[in-house]
């Protein structure tokens, strides 16, 4: 009997035993530290929060606010424990990936991260307002970020490069001037120096790689120097379009002022015409007023008086053509 009893003593601590690892490695406490204590998470482990139930705040050292919510936090995080929520913070600092990835615009910020969906906390910022909201589910109001938003996505990954990029640049602007002694202008001008050649090379780039992609037409391919040539032809093609065009103009000059002088010709002869049987009509008028002083021949019948000079006919010069 004392044997069985033994063996069933043992059997217990053994499956206790069993039991505690099997808690210690399941996904729900995976993430949360003995105690309860708060998370911290960087570049490396944020995939973490895809998995579970997180409250993450995102804060600065350098942040009046996020200094005074500290002490909130790390209570909500010791509390948090008994409804199975991980508490984790992230410095903006040294992760600046993950504040473009979520894109970060004011500190301190707060995200609730429920099974990879991404939902910002706006309200109150002390223990019972952020338990609550967890407690009761909350955050079931509020809408999730789009797809278009979301932190892990490849456009958000690539923008959380660029901040790392502007971090590491920052980086090395202090180090010029404090290290190395280099003026505020000098490293200005080193930079823009090198955005300069780096935007050339990546230009370049793109350039090639466009024409790699749809080259050319044999008939488009041509020399600067037979483009050149093309052009200079095209050049005196057109000037000598415009000396023909100023001959003509002369041309036209020249017979419109010829017209001009055989319409004024024609106008005077008309009026000497016209002014000639006015004065042929007065002197006959004369001559009836006159007595007669002597006999006269009997006069010659009617007939034979003297015909009138009939009008001149003008004979029309043909014009020029245009």
């Amino acid at each position: 009997m004392q044997r069985k009893s033994h063996l069933v003593a043992v059997s217990c601590v053994i499956a206790v035993l069993l039991a505690q690892a099997a808690l210690a490695q399941s996904p729900t406490h995976a993430g949360v530290q003995p105690g309860g204590k708060l998370i911290e998470l960087d570049e490396d482990n944020w995939h973490r929060m895809l998995e579970g139930e997180w409250m993450i705040e995102f804060f600065a050292p350098w942040c009046p606010a996020c200094k005074n919510l500290a002490p909130t936090w790390e209570r909500f995080a010791r509390v948090a424990k008994d409804v199975q929520v991980q508490v984790a913070k992230i410095d903006v600092t040294t992760s600046p990936s993950l504040s473009g990835r979520f894109f970060v615009t004011a500190l301190p910020t707060i995200y609730h991260v429920k099974d990879g969906e991404f939902r910002q906390y706006r309200g109150a910022r002390d223990g019972d307002a952020l338990l609550f909201f967890v407690k009761k589910k909350q955050w079931e109001s509020i809408e999730p970020l789009s797809a278009w938003k979301k932190p892990d996505t490849f456009h958000m990954s690539v923008l959380s490069y660029f901040f790392k990029l502007s971090h590491t640049l920052k980086d090395f602007n202090g180090r010029l001037q404090e290290e190395y002694g280099l003026p505020t202008w000098g490293s200005y001008a080193l930079f823009a120096i090198a955005t300069i050649f780096v935007g050339a090379a990546l230009g370049l780039m793109l350039v090639c790689l466009v024409d790699f992609v749809y080259p050319p037409k044999k008939s488009q391919r041509q020399s600067f120097s037979e483009s050149q040539e093309h052009l200079a032809d095209g050049v005196e093609d057109l000037a000598t379009e415009e000396i023909v065009d100023d001959g003509e103009a002369d041309q036209n000059e020249e017979s419109d002022e010829e017209e001009q002088d055989e319409d004024d010709e024609e106008d005077n002869e008309e009026e000497d015409s016209e002014e000639q049987p006015g004065d042929v009509a007065s002197q006959e008028k004369d001559a009836d007023s006159e007595p007669e002083k002597a006999e006269e021949p009997e006069p010659k019948p009617v007939g034979d008086a003297a015909p009138e000079k009939a009008e001149p006919v003008r004979k029309r010069k043909p014009r020029k053509g245009d």
